[in-house]
Parts: C-alpha cells; sequence; structure tokens
C-alpha cells in the first residue's frame, strides 16, 4: 500500500468519525438518546428498529458509530504494515480507535444505565479526541503523500519551546471549554442567559443554576478566543518561513470566532426549535473542527522543535 492509498484511507477515516460525531450531536439535540429503549446493541428487541423518529435517529448513529471502529481498525493495520517510519501517524491511529471504542462503550453504558450529566458531557469529550485523532491523521497522511511526491525539503522552522508551551497549554484549555459546553447541553442550561452579549441583560448575573452553567461556559469561550487569537498572531508573525504554521493559525483563529458567533445563534434560536438544532450541530462541529486542528498544531509544533537539536546532534557527531 503505497502513500496516495494510505492517505484516502484517513480521510475515509476522518469522514466517517465525521459523520458519528455529527450523529451524536443529532442524538443529543433532539433528545434520541433513548430511541431504542435501554436496550444495546438491540433497539426494542430488534435488530430493526420501529420506524419512529428517535429510534431511527439512535440506530443510525449506532451503524455509523460500527463503521467508524471498522475503519478505524483497518487505518491500524494499514498504518502499521506500511507506514513504519512515521510513529505519528502510527499513534494518530491507534488514538483513534481507541477512543472510538471508548466513546461507544461509554454511549452503550449511557443507554442501558442512567447516568449524570457530568458523565455524558465526558462522552462527547471522548468522541471528539476520537474525531481529532482521525482529523490529524488526515492531515498528517496528506502532508506525507505530498512530501513523498514532491521530493521537498524539510522546513526550516525555529520553534521555541515557550510558543510550543504555549500551544500545548491552549489545546488543553479548549478541552476543558469543550466539556464545560457538553456539560451546558447535558443540563439543558443553554437558556440560562437570554441575549448575547449579555447575559439576562448584565454583564455579571447571579451565578446560581443554569444561569451559572451558561454564563461560565460564555466566559470560558471568550477566554478560548483571545488567547487562541495571541497564539495565531504568534504563529504568523514568528513563522514566516513556515506556510504551515501560518496557515493552522489562521484556521484556529477563524474556527474559534466562527464558534464564538455560533453560540449567539443558539441563544437567539432557542424559540425556534426547527433552527435551533441547525445553530446547535454548527456550533458542536466548529469546536470539534478547532479543537483537532489545535491538537494537529500541538503536534507540528513539537516536532518542529525536535528537528533544529536533532541536525545540531548530527553536525556534531560528524
Amino acid at each position: 500500500m503505497n502513500t496516495k492509498q494510505l492517505k484516502w484511507l484517513s480521510y475515509l477515516t476522518f469522514i466517517v468519525m465525521f459523520f458519528a460525531t455529527f450523529g451524536g450531536t443529532v442524538v443529543t439535540k433532539t433528545d434520541s438518546g433513548l430511541g431504542c429503549g435501554h436496550e444495546w446493541p438491540l433497539c426494542h428487541g430488534q435488530f430493526v428498529p420501529a420506524h419512529t423518529v428517535a429510534s431511527l435517529i439512535e440506530y443510525s448513529h449506532r451503524l455509523v458509530s460500527g463503521l467508524a471502529g471498522l475503519t478505524a481498525v483497518a487505518v491500524v493495520v494499514a498504518f502499521w504494515l506500511y507506514a513504519k517510519k512515521r510513529k505519528d501517524l502510527r499513534m494518530y491511529s491507534v488514538l483513534t480507535l481507541i477512543f472510538v471504542i471508548v466513546q461507544a462503550l461509554m454511549g452503550a453504558l449511557a443507554v442501558v444505565y442512567d447516568q449524570s450529566s457530568a458523565v455524558l458531557a465526558l462522552h462527547f469529550g471522548f468522541s471528539l479526541i476520537a474525531f481529532a485523532s482521525s482529523l490529524m491523521l488526515a492531515l498528517g497522511a496528506r502532508k506525507m503523500d505530498k512530501d513523498s511526491g514532491t521530493g521537498l525539503r524539510k522546513e526550516s522552522v525555529s520553534v521555541t519551546p515557550a510558543f510550543r508551551n504555549f500551544v500545548w497549554a491552549v489545546t488543553i484549555y479548549s478541552y476543558i471549554v469543550v466539556y464545560v459546553g457538553a456539560y451546558v447541553s447535558h443540563t439543558s442550561s443553554a437558556g440560562g442567559c437570554s441575549g448575547w452579549p449579555l447575559c439576562n441583560g448584565k454583564i455579571i448575573p447571579e451565578l446560581t443554576g443554569s444561569v451559572g452553567i451558561a454564563f461560565i461556559h460564555r466566559l470560558a469561550a471568550l477566554v478560548l478566543l483571545i488567547v487562541v487569537a495571541i497564539m495565531a498572531h504568534y504563529a504568523y508573525w514568528m513563522h514566516r518561513n513556515s506556510r504551515e504554521l501560518r496557515t493552522l493559525g489562521i484556521a484556529a483563529v477563524t474556527l474559534c470566532l466562527l464558534q464564538v458567533f455560533s453560540g449567539a445563534g443558539i441563544v437567539y434560536t432557542l424559540s425556534k426549535p426547527e433552527l435551533y438544532i441547525f445553530a446547535a450541530l454548527f456550533h458542536n462541529l466548529l469546536i470539534s473542527s478547532l479543537f483537532g486542528v489545535l491538537c494537529y498544531l500541538s503536534v507540528r509544533v513539537w516536532q518542529l522543535g525536535k528537528e533544529p537539536a536533532e541536525q545540531l546532534k548530527t553536525a556534531s557527531n560528524v
């Protein structure tokens, strides 16, 4: 299997993971989590469920998640057999498989046993890591195929430990923001703050109940926008000779801006269910994409930061 075939296999895995993440959001936003009752893997005692909307949504999500598991197994086998020199891509494939399994098990437990909102939020968090891993695999495989086809030399990029650590901190913080957002969703706290950008007409409302949960998420999202903008600034202006880092920085800040405005869209469509579902889906897919880009950027700054040290070590041994 050549690099082009590996690339397209990684693309397929990412697409399936995209729809698995999309389907999970649909299940949550339409309250279809128990569309098949407290049964798994059967749906109301059948392999083919009754034609109710909730059961079809839940069962379709299960099928797509199962397909995601199969493609995850395929990429692990393929990359471990045919990309032995790319430890990073092999790691992405393994992470994809591990977290697909973890989120599937958590989804099954959520169906069979009643779970708290905090645990249900973790389910989305683990599915997000699976999605991000598949995105990193697709981006890495694309770069591998491009480099092998053009024979381009590696970019000479100097990444400081300070910038690398800052990118890592932003990525970790983004995951915390995602978890808080998932908690808002599973506690039905989105309506705690009416209006945007103010919360119930106040800069700082009374932090009780759903109002406090929704406001904390808004504040966390604002801080995320600020730190991502700072990170993108340094990625762009400190790395003029790296088109890759500059592009990833621009992509991150663009996705973060869109995510903030899509959050506003959720607030203004709460009273319109036919529009709210689309606003919520768009919001979740944006934050999933942002987290994936930040994860890939975290790995790339680590890799690029190591290359000068390795080159210096090689030169000293000559």
